[in-house]
C-alpha cells in the first residue's frame, strides 16, 4: 500500500482529531468552563471524525485479513457515525452526561485505540514507523 490522496486526507483528519479531542474535552472540565472554545473545537473535532470515517470507506487493504478489502478496523466507521448521532441526540435532549460519556468513549475507542492499531507492524503507518 502506498500513500494516496485518500490516505493523506484520512491520516491528516485523524491526527487532527487525536490532537483536538483532549482540548475540546478539557474546555468543559474544571472550575472555569469555556463553552465557546468547547463548542468551536467540538465542531472541528466532529468534522475531522466525519471526514476520517468517510475517507476510511475508500481505504481497503487486501493483504491483511479482510472481507472485500475491509479489515476489522473498518467496523469503527458505522460505530463512529452512530456515536456522533447519539451524542447530538443526547445534546438535543439536554442529557449532557450522556453526551459527555459518548464523546469521551468515542475519543478513546476511535482515536486512541484505533490509532494504536495503526501503529502495528504490517499496517501502512506501522510499516512507515517501524521499518528500517
Amino acid at each position: 500500500m502506498q500513500m494516496t490522496l485518500t490516505i493523506a486526507i484520512h491520516m491528516s483528519t485523524a491526527i487532527t482529531a487525536v490532537l483536538l479531542g483532549p482540548v475540546a474535552l478539557w474546555a468543559r472540565l474544571g472550575r472555569t468552563t469555556r463553552p465557546r472554545l468547547h463548542r468551536a473545537l467540538g465542531y472541528a473535532w466532529v468534522t475531522c471524525m466525519i471526514t476520517a470515517a468517510l475517507s476510511a470507506i475508500f481505504i481497503r487493504d487486501f493483504q491483511l485479513p479482510n472481507a472485500m478489502g475491509y479489515t476489522p478496523i473498518h467496523l469503527l466507521i458505522p460505530l463512529t457515525f452512530f456515536s456522533l448521532y447519539r451524542a447530538f441526540v443526547y445534546l438535543l435532549q439536554g442529557n449532557i452526561q450522556g453526551h459527555r460519556k459518548t464523546m469521551q468513549w468515542l475519543y478513546v475507542s476511535a482515536c486512541l485505540v484505533a490509532g494504536a492499531f495503526t501503529l502495528v507492524p504490517g499496517r501502512y503507518l506501522g510499516n512507515l514507523i517501524w521499518s528500517n
